[in-house]
């Protein structure tokens, strides 16, 4: 049970890598430090709920009325 857990952990945090990387890359070499984790704890909220949308995408959910703000 423990290395189920485990697993589901390490699958989770990669996918919130995966969806951070973008910001990351993008400002990286061209910004501030300071600008950067501006950009990143924007993006966090997101990035963090990426089970949700992936799980809407694949339920067929993926409408205007679901993606509310």
């Amino acid at each position: 049970m423990r290395v189920l857990v485990l697993l589901m952990l390490i699958v989770y945090c990669i996918g919130v890598g995966v969806e951070l990387a973008p910001t990351i890359r993008s400002g990286w070499n061209h910004v501030s430090a300071s600008d950067l984790a501006a950009n990143v704890s924007h993006a966090l909220p997101e990035a963090l709920a990426w089970p949700a949308q992936v799980y809407r995408s694949l339920a067929g959910g993926d409408t205007p009325a679901a993606k509310a703000p």
